[in-house]
């Protein structure tokens, strides 16, 4: 399960799921056209991804348990 911590104030999230299949998203990268990337949480059985969540402007680190 990935944790994802906010490097400026320490606000987390921790147990993001899929709301398709139940499952823990795990954290990803996703390289765009321009060859800069993203930040992903992405769905371990490919129901979909979504953007990891930000706080403070920036998007939250993971750590994985």
């Amino acid at each position: 399960m990935t944790k994802y911590e906010c490097g400026d104030c320490g606000n987390g999230i921790e147990g993001l799921t899929c709301s398709n299949c139940g499952e823990a998203l795990v954290h990803d990268t996703l390289e765009k056209e321009d060859g800069t990337t993203v930040q992903i949480s992405r769905c371990p059985n490919d129901c979909g991804k979504i953007k990891s969540p930000m706080c403070c402007g920036s998007d939250m680190v993971p750590h994985e348990h």
